[in-house]
């Protein structure tokens, strides 16, 4: 919205927020700025639960990079804090407002600027959303593979802060494996060029990878350059039930120990299996402890996808495997994948229904480590009797627990919040991360340092005072605790 008189008398008594009304509003786009309470309010906070949520003066919706430059210049100046944002799809508190900052969202940057089929690369601005990208690509023969489960509306920017995975990262990887140019604008205002846009580059130290998954606490991210690949030929799909999720994780360890290379390698547990039933007509079986689903390309030949898909039901079989289907349709695999990227939405409906609590996990092990995860998840749930249902990217590890809990009571959420912990707990002890894609945000600044030894932390404090000297960048985020 614009400045009008009506949002000026009601700043009039902040001072602070009358300056930016009267010194950023000239400068940006007509619009660009909003300080009215019910608008900020409204872009105050991601997706995270209970994640702390402070008060902002302004929110900025920038459409050009001067909008972005204007913005940090000034507050760089007035030492005002900035939480840079996207779509706000996050469910870590990257994106929270913290109090008295400015929320600078780069969502209405949304414009594909280039698509080079010659060096098979793109170039989009921040808020453009993946699933767009994607159908942007097929007319050229190109794809861009990095897929969330919140792929249909979740921005390329906010995927290179938080370096998103998704479905398919088992065989192609993540955001960092595509970008290969950033244009960042820093705290203080100045634009910079990170990276480069051919296929090899060693001058300088690897910015691009250090600024893709900071959450927006060194840069802001005004364009993105990333590498793409042809497209993706169809895949064969294969799903197996199990009796147990310690008969699933053990098959997914010993399938990807012999060098394979699924396109896509996804688990549901018991619970996740139920919840989905209950949301939809899935079809999934009802009596199995856990559920495989498995996709192959190949090399890009039917047979190569045959021969993965027969090694993966071999392997399945070996481990205990109640039944393994196969599919060629490619509206079957369509709706397989489909369904588990209803996972989210499904627990979310149990949520609102059964108390209102869920605590979303995002740890991520070595594969063989899986079977003991499923084992001391087992005990978790004896000990509180609390349902925590888990979805994974089997192949790469990264299993997502969701903690479902009465948040009315306070014992409830207690034990929710201690098994949230525990589960991370369990992950550093397995050799593991807190966090595979989600990011540390709010959420789980506090398990930072305890992954990360002195000398790591030395060189993030290092490193985050050098670039943001003024610590106005999303402060309370990530590295607030080292």
């Amino acid at each position: 919205m614009s400045i009008s008189r009506s949002t000026v008398v009601s700043t009039a008594g902040n001072p602070l927020t009358q300056r930016l009304v009267d010194e950023l509003g000239p400068e940006l786009t007509p619009g660009a700025v909003s300080v009215e309470p019910g608008v900020v309010a409204g872009h105050a906070a991601d997706q995270a639960p209970f994640g702390a949520v402070g008060d902002a003066l302004a929110l900025v919706r920038a459409r050009t990079v001067q909008d972005v430059q204007a913005t940090l210049r000034l507050a760089s100046r007035l030492g005002i804090p900035v939480v840079p944002q996207g779509t706000r799809t996050g469910i870590s508190g990257g994106a929270n407002a913290v109090d008295g900052c400015i929320l600078l969202s780069v969502e209405r940057m949304d414009s594909i600027l280039e698509i080079n089929t010659g060096e098979q690369t793109v170039t989009v601005e921040p808020g453009v959303i993946n699933q767009t990208l994607k159908e942007a690509l097929v007319p050229h023969g190109l794809a861009y593979p990095p897929d969330p489960g919140s792929v249909a509306i979740c921005s390329i920017g906010g995927n290179v802060a938080t370096n998103a995975g998704g479905l398919c990262c088992v065989k192609y990887g993540v955001t960092r494996d595509y970008v290969r140019e950033l244009k960042v604008v820093l705290a203080d205002g100045t634009l910079t060029r990170l990276g480069h846009r051919t296929t090899k580059g060693v001058a300088g130290l690897d910015l691009v990878g250090l600024f893709v998954g900071s959450e927006g606490t060194l840069g802001v991210v005004v364009e993105v350059t990333l590498r793409l690949v042809p497209l993706l030929p169809p895949p064969l799909t294969a799903v197996a039930a199990f009796p147990t999720e310690r008969a699933a994780a053990s098959a997914v360890a010993a399938f990807m120990a012999t060098g394979a290379r699924p396109s896509m390698l996804e688990s549901l547990d018991r619970h996740a299996i139920t919840l989905l039933n209950e949301f939809g007509d899935f079809g999934l079986d009802a009596e199995a402890g856990a559920l495989l689903l498995m996709q192959s390309n190949g090399d890009g030949h039917r047979e190569s996808a045959e021969q993965e898909v027969a090694a993966f039901a071999a392997t399945a079989e070996h481990h205990g495997a109640l039944d393994v289907a196969f599919s060629t349709d490619p509206e079957d695999s369509d709706a397989l994948v489909a369904t588990r990227r209803m996972a989210q939405p499904a627990f979310e409906r149990h949520a609102q229904t059964h108390g209102g609590g869920q605590l979303l996990d995002d740890v991520c092990l070595p594969r063989m480590a899986l079977p003991e995860f499923y084992d001391r998840l087992e005990t978790i749930r004896e000990r509180t009797g609390l349902m925590i249902a888990v979805v994974a990217h089997a192949g790469d590890g990264n299993v997502h627990p969701s903690v479902f809990f009465d948040a009315q009571d306070p014992e409830s959420t207690r034990q929710a919040h201690e098994a949230f912990e525990e589960i991370m707990d369990i992950g550093l002890q397995l050799g593991g991360t807190i966090t595979g894609e989600h990011g540390v945000g709010s959420l789980k600044r506090a398990w930072l340092p305890r992954e990360l030894d002195e000398g790591s932390r030395r060189l993030h404090r290092s490193i985050k005072d050098a670039v943001d000297p003024g610590g106005i960048l999303n402060p309370g985020k990530q590295l607030a605790e080292l």
